[in-house]
C-alpha cells in the first residue's frame, strides 16, 4: 500500500507535488536549522560559562598572591580564551570587575557576552524568501554570562598575652588570676574561630593561631639558636656591650688565653682555650663554655671532677637597635644592626653598696681585684675556670637568662586540624606569670609572627590579598623598665633584699631586653630605650617614669608601623585604672594603638570605624573576647 503511493508520487508530473514538496521543505529545513543551530548554540553558550568559572577560581588564587590590576585582568582574560574550547574567543567580550576594598565588596566578578554567527539560519531565511515568505530579521544572536567568586578572606592572629607577675592577681570582680581567666578567654577565641574555619574547606590553612608570651622580654624558643636571623657570630653593635675583652682578656693579660677582634668578630686565641682555640666568641660559646665542677665520690670520698654546664640559652632575645625594634625588618648579616642578639645578663659585681645592699643579679664569683664595679661586672675571664667551684644551674629567670621568663613564641598552626588546634591551646594554658612589662616588644614580635617573612615564615605573603593579618595585644599594667634601686635584690649573703639592689657599676637599670641604659661598652649615647624617642623624653633623668614614658613611645611607633603596613591590631586593657596616672597613659596608648573596625561606626563619629579596643576588667575579660570573635568573624565570608 504504501510502495503503491510513492510509486504513484515519482511517476506524477504534475506542479502539484513539487509545490507542495517546496512548500513543506520550509518548516522542514527550517526545524533542522533552527535544530542544529540551537544546539550549537547552547555548546558555545555553555563552553563560554564553564570557561567564566574556570577564569572565575584561576583568577580567584591569582588575586591572592597579589599583582597590579592590569596584570590581574590580562591574567583573567587569557585564561579565559584559553579555555573556550569551540568558541572562537574573537566572538566574545570579555570584562573583570576586581574586588573592591569597601566591606561586603570582596567579590570579583567576570562577564562574558556571546556572539553567535548562525550555520544555517540564513539558508533558511533564503527558502523562506523564495517560497515567498519574509527574509524576517538576520542579525546576530547575542548571550551575556558572568561569574561571582567570593573570596574567603583567610585569617593570621598573634596572641600577644601579658605575662607580667601582676597577671597573677585575681581580676577585678573575680575571684580568679587574671592568667586563668585570660587562658580561658583566649582558648574560647580559638575554639570558635577554628569552628567557622572548618567551614572553608576549599581554602588551604583558612584560620592560624600563634601565642607571643611576653613580660620583660619575648622567648623565640632556644631550638632558634641556629637559625639564620639569629646572631651567631657576634657582628652586632651590641652583642659585646657589656663584655671587656679588650682589657680583662688581652693578650698582655693572659698570652696564653685571650681574645682578638677581627672585623667585627671576637676570636678564641692561644693554647690555654684547647680545642675551642681559634673558634668565635660569642653570647652562645660564653653559654655553652661555662663548667660547673662537679665531685665524683667513691665510697664517701671526692675522688675527682667531672664538668658540667652552669646554663644554656632560655631563648629569650634582646630588643634590637632602633629603628630595627619598632619593624619587621629581615635580619640581614650586611645589615649588622638588624641580627637577632640571645640574651645574657652578665654577672654583676660582688661588692654592696654603703647600705648593704647587694648587685640584683650576682650569679657568679668575681675573680678580680679591682675596685672599679663597672670593670669588676664585665671581666670575663670568670666565665671560662673550669676549676670554678660553682655548684648549681641556672634557668629562666635568673643567672645569664634573667629577665627572660616566658614560655616561647608558638608560631602560626592551623587550627581546623586538631594538631594545630592542640598545639595552639596548649602554649595558652603553659603561660606563667612572672616578671615586668614590655608591650612594645611583645607587639613587634606578634607582628613577626603574622608577617610573611623571617623570623617566622609560617604567615602568607605579605603580598597575598585576601589575607586578613591580626594581632590581638593584651595588657594588665602599665609598660615598666626598672633602676636597679627600684625592685627587690636576690637573696644574697643570707638577707632577702625587698628595698632594691645597687648600681654601683652605673648600669642604670635591671637588665632586661633594652640592656642596661649604661652599658659598659656603649654603641650609641644612650641606652636603647630611649632611642627613637621625642625630647619630651629627659635622655640624661634615668628613673622609672621617664623608662615608662619611653616604652610608650617605642609601642605607639610598633603599632604605627604595624598598621601602616596593613596589620589589624585589637587591644584589651585589663583591669587598668583611670585614677593612676601611669595605668591612664596606658589605657590611652592602647587605645590609639588599636586599628579601626570595618563593620561597626564610631558612636561618637559615624564616618570612622570603631575602635577595636576593650577596656575590660576580669570580671569581662570573656565577654570581651567573645566581642574579638565576631569582630574576627566579620573579616572573612563563610559560606
Amino acid at each position: 500500500m504504501v510502495s503503491n503511493v510513492i510509486s504513484r508520487f515519482c511517476r506524477d508530473r504534475r506542479g502539484n507535488y513539487a509545490l507542495m514538496t517546496v512548500l513543506a521543505m520550509v518548516p522542514i529545513m527550517g526545524g533542522l536549522a533552527v535544530g542544529i543551530d540551537f544546539t550549537e548554540m547552547s555548546r558555545q553558550r555553555q563552553a563560554t560559562q564553564n570557561a567564566l568559572d574556570a577564569a572565575g577560581i584561576a583568577t580567584g588564587q591569582r588575586f591572592r598572591q597579589g599583582g597590579t590590576d592590569e596584570e590581574i585582568k590580562a591574567y583573567a582574560k587569557d585564561f579565559f580564551e584559553a579555555n573556550l574550547g569551540p568558541v572562537d574567543p574573537a566572538n566574545t567580550q570579555f570584562k573583570v570587575f576586581l574586588p573592591e576594598a569597601a566591606v561586603g565588596k570582596e567579590t570579583l566578578r567576570l562577564t562574558a557576552e556571546l556572539r553567535y554567527d548562525p550555520y544555517f539560519l540564513p539558508a533558511f531565511h533564503t527558502i523562506l524568501e523564495r517560497a515567498g515568505g519574509s527574509k524576517g530579521d538576520t542579525a546576530d544572536i547575542k548571550f551575556n554570562t558572568r561569574t561571582e567568586v567570593r573570596l574567603k578572606n583567610t585569617l593570621e592572629v598573634a596572641l600577644v598575652l601579658d605575662n607580667s607577675g601582676s597577671m597573677d592577681d585575681n581580676g577585678f570582680g573575680s575571684g580568679e588570676p587574671r592568667i586563668k581567666l585570660l587562658k580561658e578567654a583566649a582558648k574560647e577565641l580559638v575554639t570558635a574561630l577554628s569552628k567557622q574555619a572548618i567551614m572553608m574547606k576549599q581554602v588551604d590553612k583558612p584560620v592560624q593561631f600563634g601565642v607571643v608570651p611576653f613580660a620583660a622580654s619575648v622567648n623565640v624558643g632556644p631550638d632558634n639558636a641556629s637559625a639564620d636571623w639569629m646572631d651567631k657570630t657576634g657582628v652586632s653593635p651590641i652583642h659585646h656591650e657589656n663584655f671587656d675583652w679588650a682589657g680583662s682578656m688581652s693578650f698582655s693579660q693572659n698570652s696564653n688565653k685571650y681574645a682578638q677582634k677581627v672585623g667585627d668578630v671576637w676570636y678564641a686565641r692561644g693554647t690555654g682555650w684547647g680545642t675551642r682555640k681559634d673558634k668565635t666568641i660569642t653570647r652562645f660559646s660564653i653559654y655553652d663554655w661555662m663548667r660547673r665542677r662537679v665531685p665524683i665520690i667513691q665510697g664517701g670520698k671526692i675522688v675527682g671532677y667531672n664538668y658540667a654546664s652552669i646554663a644554656s640559652w632560655g631563648g629569650c632575645v634582646e630588643t634590637r637597635p632602633y629603628p630595627y625594634n619598632v619593624t619587621d625588618d629581615p635580619a640581614t648579616e650586611a645589615a649588622k644592626e638588624t641580627m637577632f642578639v640571645p640574651m645574657f645578663a652578665p654577672d654583676e659585681t660582688d661588692n654592696t653598696s654603703s647600705s648593704n645592699r647587694p648587685a640584683n643579679n650576682n650569679w657568679r664569683k668575681d675573680i678580680t681585684n679591682s675596685s672599679n664595679d663597672a670593670k669588676r661586672q664585665a671581666y670575663m675571664p670568670k666565665y671560662f675556670l673550669d676549676n670554678d667551684e660553682e655548684t648549681r644551674t641556672y634557668g629562666l629567670g635568673e643567672g645569664p637568662n634573667a629577665s627572660c621568663t616566658t614560655t616561647p613564641i608558638t608560631p602560626l598552626k592551623d587550627v581546623t586540624t586538631t594538631e594545630g588546634k592542640e598545639a595552639v591551646n596548649n602554649a595558652i594554658e603553659a603561660m606563667v606569670a612572672n616578671g615586668a612589662t614590655n608591650v612594645p616588644e611583645g607587639l613587634a614580635w606578634g607582628w613577626r609572627v603574622v608577617s610573611g617573612g623571617a623570623p617566622f615564615t609560617e604567615g602568607r605573603p605579605d603580598t597575598e590579598r585576601g589575607v586578613d593579618k591580626v594581632v590581638i595585644v593584651l595588657t594588665d599594667g602599665a609598660n615598666t623598665y626598672y633602676t636597679p634601686d627600684s625592685v627587690r635584690a636576690q637573696e644574697y649573703s643570707g638577707t632577702y633584699w625587698r628595698s632594691g639592689g645597687n648600681d654601683l657599676a652605673g648600669t642604670k637599670a635591671i637588665y632586661s631586653a633594652f640592656g642596661y641604659m649604661k652599658p659598659f661598652n656603649p654603641a650609641y649615647t644612650h641606652g636603647r630605650l630611649y632611642q627613637g624617642v621625642t625630647n619630651q623624653i629627659s635622655k640624661t633623668n634615668f628613673v622609672n617614669s621617664e623608662y615608662g614614658k619611653a616604652l610608650n613611645e617605642q609601642m605607639a611607633s610598633v603599632c604605627g608601623n604595624a598598621k601602616q603596613k596593613g596589620v589589624i591590631v585589637m587591644t584589651v586593657a585589663l583591669d587598668l585604672s583611670s585614677s593612676n596616672d601611669a595605668e591612664k597613659k596606658q589605657i590611652e596608648g592602647m587605645r590609639a594603638c588599636a586599628s579601626e573596625s570595618r563593620f561597626r561606626a564610631d558612636p561618637n563619629d559615624p564616618s570612622k570605624g570603631a575602635k577595636l579596643f576593650w577596656n575590660a576588667t576580669g570580671a569581662t575579660l570573656s565577654k570581651a573576647f567573645k566581642e574579638i570573635a565576631d569582630e574576627l568573624s566579620n573579616l572573612r565570608i563563610v559560606g
